[in-house]
């Protein structure tokens, strides 16, 4: 592997900006990777390499003549297959969309490329991204880093795995109930879950709109700053970032049953560890999730359902049987029923808002359990729906209550833990978690 596909993306950015590294080379470098690369097939839905060598060119000549347009100007990066881009097909995983071909870029991936960033191509995820376990039977299912015989995560999977795989400097996924941050627990990577409204979903195949977010996945949180502010976010100075004086208030409700071994052992460390760093730990529940928790298939379902109903009914055939069971679980919700849960879910989000004011983040475990095996989800109906459960269950809280979260490698393999922070907290977020990021590393 070239050292290159070993850095950071603001280390590649730095190198650029210093004319230590060539963004035609760069490129060239990562399209190489990917050509020869044993999984790129389950990673990448197509390529797109004449746009990428054309950026990359652009790039260069900016470099040479000293008029970069942001740090991260002729990085190459991965975009999730729900990104419009002009002229390549967008299929979002899924058969239904097949040869769906759109005229101009998603907003975000127009203002990125104005940036100067670099796209490498479109990766795969979960079918319509409703799953967030990365098995996709209908297009294909990337593989773990630390396990090529299990799932990469979901849905953003192959984003996740060409960071982790090095074929591709960062990437970018949404996130609408644990999409970017599962894969990127999964894959020892940082996942950024924003603010819903923070970053543009113009051009982007939605599948619950109100819940959706644009998020990047990548291998430090500075990366995942950088991404976040190329994208159309805030610019965040994460210099002096410290850990001095927080209070983090460790979640007791839901998401710390049933835990895996490792995640349960992974996260105990994370938090002695947090604390030997001065960090005031404070158990607390939160009766306020509840409701919410039970009112989710009702708020997601029927959101889903009601935007894919008329697709999924003319081409049932075309969807992965326990996926399109999914989306059908919303068929039969009243709308005074959807109505009356968006309601308790206002109430809750205030409580929660009020609950959690005291704190400088909310931490509890990324996901309750390891990558699973993709052989037995593929021949055990139960165990899938069981697993794609337990996997969303610990994300979904920032992205029932409406906030932004991020998730941190812990050092064990395919661990993570969650930082919380309430709404438009965004750029707070990331300074907590560059500070957590120096001491869990």
């Amino acid at each position: 592997m070239h050292q290159w596909q070993k850095m950071t993306a603001v280390e590649l950015g730095v190198g650029i900006a210093r004319g230590e590294i060539d963004p035609m080379a760069l490129c060239d470098v990562f399209l190489a990777a990917i050509e020869a690369h044993e999984f790129a097939d389950r990673i990448y839905a197509r390529q797109t390499p004449d746009r990428a060598r054309s950026e990359a060119a652009a790039a260069q000549r900016r470099a040479k003549e000293g008029r970069r347009l942001s740090p991260l100007d002729g990085v190459p990066v991965s975009w999730k297959d729900l990104f419009d881009s002009a002229g390549v097909a967008t299929e979002a995983g899924s058969r239904l969309l097949e040869g769906r071909v759109p005229a101009a870029d998603a907003e975000v991936l127009h203002h990125a490329t104005a940036m100067g960033l670099v796209c490498l191509g479109k990766t795969h995820l979960s079918e319509l991204a409703f799953s967030g376990l990365g098995y996709n039977p209908m297009t294909a299912s990337a593989p773990c880093v630390n396990d090529v015989a299990a799932v990469a995560g979901g849905s953003s999977s192959g984003a996740a795995a060409s960071v982790a795989f090095g074929l591709a400097a960062g990437a970018i996924g949404s996130d609408t109930g644990g999409s970017v941050r599962i894969p990127a627990c999964w894959n020892d990577l940082v996942g950024f879950k924003t603010t819903h409204g923070q970053v543009s979903l113009g051009g982007v195949v939605d599948l619950c709109a109100r819940f959706d977010t644009v998020g990047p996945l990548a291998r430090t949180v500075e990366d995942a700053a950088a991404l976040y502010a190329v994208m159309g976010g805030s610019t965040v100075d994460l210099r002096g970032a410290s850990l001095k004086g927080m209070r983090f208030g460790a979640l007791q409700t839901i998401v710390l049953d049933d835990l895996e071994e490792a995640p349960r052992n992974a996260y105990a460390q994370a938090i002695a560890t947090l604390e030997a760093a001065g960090v005031q730990v404070i158990a607390f529940d939160a009766p306020e999730l509840r409701g919410p928790f039970e009112d989710a298939v009702t708020l997601y379902t029927a959101e889903a359902y009601g935007r894919w109903h008329q697709m999924i009914e003319a081409a049932p055939h075309k969807m992965f049987d326990n996926v399109r069971a999914r989306f059908e679980q919303g068929k039969d919700v009243a709308a005074s029923d959807y109505v009356a849960a968006w309601q308790r879910l206002d109430v809750a989000r205030a409580l929660w808002a009020e609950t959690i004011a005291g704190f400088d983040a909310v931490i509890m475990p990324s996901a309750p359990i390891m990558p699973p095996n993709l052989a037995r989800l593929e021949s055990d109906t139960a165990y899938f729906k069981h697993a794609n459960l337990m996997t969303l269950r610990n994300t979904r809280v920032g992205n029932l209550m409406g906030g932004c979260a991020i998730t941190l490698p812990t050092g064990v393999p395919s661990t993570g833990i969650m930082l919380n922070a309430a709404a438009n907290h965004d750029a707070r977020l990331l300074r907590v978690a560059a500070a957590a990021e120096r001491v869990l590393a």
